[in-house]
């Protein structure tokens, strides 16, 4: 069995490639947004050039967080079964 601190640092890492996943595809919406725009005023220049690449690189980040947070996913067991006693079994005072 697993230590508790590994289950919640998982259970943390899960969370915050979570949060980081929901970063960097609104990193790659805007930076795909700014390449259009700009590449409809101004084909080819340097600022579509450097919001393409930046869009890459978030969709990169966002690529390489997805397959962790798959990985994670896959790796964590099952969470266990918690078996209670029913209502009618606890001591009555």
């Amino acid at each position: 069995m697993a230590p508790k601190t590994e289950v919640l640092t998982s259970l943390r890492a899960l969370r915050q490639l979570r949060r980081t996943r929901g970063f960097y595809l609104a990193g790659v919406l805007l930076w795909t947004a700014a390449a259009v725009w700009t590449g409809w005023a101004h084909p080819g220049s340097r600022q579509m050039w450097v919001s393409l690449l930046l869009a890459a690189v978030f969709a990169g980040l966002l690529g390489t967080a997805s397959v962790w947070l798959h990985r994670l996913r896959a790796a964590r067991p099952h969470r266990p079964v918690h078996h209670a006693a029913t209502r009618g079994t606890t001591a009555a005072a």
